[in-house]
């Protein structure tokens, strides 16, 4: 029985992207490949069925073909094969294929101990005297329009909110709220979220079951949101500079934002990196303020304030204090940003990660 209808197309070159990879291989002879197999009523349609020879030996290979590669849709593929194996072809070698399997759900094939194909050229399957392992870097299309979606700016508020306490449950509603964004949207996150096995919903609502992953792969994607960029040479240093942005920072409300930001920030709440710059977030308003207040001069280069005015002003939603007067972006942001940074912004954001976002310890 199919619960999900795949198109034609996709099983078609499901199909022959399977016999290409078997027969580049010189010991494996392809006698027979079946498509949409059922043995009886009450045993499961297979998508693929491939006979094949090594030698004097013979295997079967059957596929799951799922439109959506994504771990959730990978998890009930491996159930399917699992059933038909059991029902059908017992010792059979399973495999799932889609039109693309991100390395979570490549991971999850491995751990399930069922071989892997994607249409854009990953590969895994092991029996016999065989071994086939490719993995290639490219990303579809889509699956890159859908990440550049789910990282976004305005989406970006959904995922610092829930990582700010990954354990807390969260109804679609009171997330669009506390996030100031459209209940659409958060449902968008919710799909994403969930298809990628990065949350699951219980009775109270949604929760984040895998912190750590949506981080990976969040930093993996990000860029920093810079609708402006700015740096800035100012006459003040050390303590004279810390104590006038203080002075700034005591006094901004709603409008004339600023906030440390990367290095900066990092310094405040996991100290590791120094470095000669101050990092700052700020809107519009606050951008003025500082290049009044700062004496600041635009330089082409030697600089010691970096100013990014963000596409989205929600990043100044979920400012800290972590000192009297002192305004930083997130662990989250912070960390983000300091990843991007260069190799010692990567090793400040792993110090900072292992001492404020190691969930494991919660």
């Amino acid at each position: 029985m199919k619960f999900l209808s795949i198109p034609e197309d996709v099983e078609l070159e499901a199909a022959n992207a399977l016999k290409a990879m078997l027969t580049r291989v010189p010991a494996i002879t392809v006698e027979q490949l079946r498509r949409n197999v059922a043995d009886g009523k009450h045993a499961p349609e297979i998508d693929i069925v491939a006979e094949i020879r090594i030698g004097r030996r013979r295997h079967t290979i059957i596929c799951e073909v799922k439109s959506n590669g994504q771990p959730r849709y990978v998890r009930s593929a491996i159930a399917q094969l699992r059933d038909a194996q059991d029902t059908y072809t017992p010792g059979a070698i399973l495999a799932v294929i889609a039109p693309y399997l991100s390395e979570d759900a490549q991971r999850l094939c491995h751990e399930s101990g069922v071989g892997f194909l994607d249409l854009v050229g990953n590969a895994y399957l092991a029996f016999d005297s065989i071994h086939i392992d490719r993995q290639v870097a490219t990303k579809p299309a889509p699956e890159s329009r859908g990440l550049k979606s789910l990282f976004g700016p305005r989406s970006a508020r959904v995922l610092r909110k829930m990582l700010e306490d990954p354990g807390q449950p969260w109804r679609v509603v009171d997330l669009a709220e506390d996030s100031g964004v459209s209940i659409g949207l958060v449902s968008n996150v919710r799909k994403a979220l969930l298809e990628r096995e990065w949350a699951s919903v219980d009775a109270d609502g949604l929760v984040l079951s895998d912190p750590d992953g949506l981080l990976d792969a969040w930093s993996a994607d990000y860029q920093v949101p810079a609708k402006k960029r700015f740096d800035f040479y100012t006459p003040l240093h050390g303590r004279d500079l810390q104590d006038r942005l203080k002075q700034i920072m005591s006094s901004q409300n709603g409008s004339g934002v600023v906030t440390f930001s990367s290095y900066s920030a990092a310094q405040w709440i996991a100290p590791y990196a120094r470095t000669g710059t101050t990092h700052l977030y700020a809107d519009a308003g606050g951008l003025a303020r500082i290049r009044s207040e700062l004496d600041l001069a635009t330089v082409p280069k030697g600089g010691n304030i970096s100013v990014i005015v963000p596409k989205d002003e929600g990043i100044f939603m979920d400012l800290i204090e972590p000192a009297t007067d002192v305004i930083c972006t997130n662990a989250v942001q912070t960390y983000l940003d300091l990843n991007v940074s260069g190799e010692r912004g990567v090793e400040a954001a792993d110090h900072l990660r292992r001492t404020l976002l190691d969930w494991r310890k919660a």
